[in-house]
């Protein structure tokens, strides 16, 4: 039996999924009930390039398995926050997550490392470095929390500042600014650096907050901005780029490891190879989700990463995080992208 199913159906059964069932709710194997049934869930709307890859390769690991793993995916925040799948994560309610590492570092510290402020200045260091002996570097500092990171990262896009009263335009501009910013420490710190008054609010509250001005701006990739439709409460967005973000795809080892070898093959290798196909979704949208969004009204600002950066720099900014990740993460790092502190 064949499950065949083209991007333009899958996408168009996404958008139709109520947050009452996962998406791949669509899909059946009626010979029996599956050996193994877990759950994978994110904080993605259901129409970004995460869900349409994941639900692809879940749907990919049922064929594989002859219907043996089912993985049903619970796409924009419906099992909780991200806190709270992290701690479904961890207790075995959830078996998988793909989770922000900067979001990770409230349990695993040198998983926000790929977050430091302007470290990396492309995707030709971006990709090298978190395949490479940086992410293998964090993805052993996950597994001592009893936590299995896939090999592939999700793309998550450089990040954006969007704002509402005014245009940010230089680092002076973010002076008193209350902007939005997940729960990790290292944009917290970041941000004050810069002088700002950032506020931790999980990612399924952003809008609402924006809405209301419990907070001035937030900062996400375009995509992110567009799928999400931030453009309806913000006017302005700053191309800063001021930190790449991916998503770690996460098991629970306890659970992961319960499969039987070759299904965990299958398994990694279905959802490494949607990562891969992710990140060139990213890149393609990023040709065409600026024209977007300023047709839906968001004006567009440019900025000088230099001089951003020449800030954090005087501010201690670097230093303060060499200390934190410690000399041989903050080593691995600069190997990748050059001297920072």
């Amino acid at each position: 039996m064949t499950i065949k199913m083209n991007r333009r159906r899958l996408l168009g059964s996404t958008v139709a999924a109520s947050t009452a069932f996962p998406l791949v709710s669509i899909l059946s194997w009626p010979a029996h009930a599956a050996e193994f049934s877990y759950k994978y869930a994110n904080n993605s709307p259901v129409t970004h390039p995460l869900n349409i890859r994941t639900t692809e390769a879940a749907a990919r690991v049922l064929e594989k398995t002859g219907g043996k793993v089912e993985i049903k995916v619970f796409p924009n925040n419906q099992l909780g926050s991200d806190t709270d799948m992290l701690s479904q994560l961890r207790s075995g309610a959830l078996e998988f997550f793909t989770l922000s590492g900067l979001i990770l570092s409230t349990l695993v510290p040198v998983a926000s490392i790929n977050g430091v402020g302007f470290a990396f200045k492309d995707y030709g260091q971006v990709w090298p470095a978190m395949d490479g002996a940086l992410g293998a570097y964090v993805r052993a500092e996950i597994a001592k929390r009893g936590l299995y990171a896939f090999s592939k990262m999700y793309d998550n896009g450089y990040r954006q500042i969007t704002s509402a009263a005014k245009p940010i335009k230089t680092p002076e501009d973010l002076s008193g600014f209350k902007i939005r910013v997940p729960a990790s420490p290292l944009w917290t710190s970041m941000f004050k650096a810069f002088g700002a008054s950032p506020t931790t609010i999980n990612f399924n509250e952003v809008y609402s907050a924006l809405q209301t001005r419990v907070v001035d701006g937030q900062e996400n990739p375009l995509s992110l901005i567009d799928t999400a439709k931030l453009y309806e409460v913000q006017k302005y967005v700053a191309i800063t780029n001021h930190m790449w973000d991916g998503f770690w795809f996460l098991a629970n080892k306890k659970a992961f490891d319960a499969l039987p070898a070759n299904l965990r093959e299958i398994v990694e290798a279905e959802f490494n190879a949607s990562a891969l196909a992710e990140r060139d979704d990213l890149a393609k949208m990023s040709n065409t989700v600026a024209d977007t969004l300023k047709g839906k009204g968001l004006q567009f600002v440019d900025t000088d990463a230099a001089a951003f950066r020449a800030k954090l720099k005087s501010a201690g900014f670097y230093e303060e995080w060499k200390g934190k990740f410690g000399a041989e993460a903050w080593a691995v790092l600069e190997k990748a992208v050059g001297s920072l502190s």
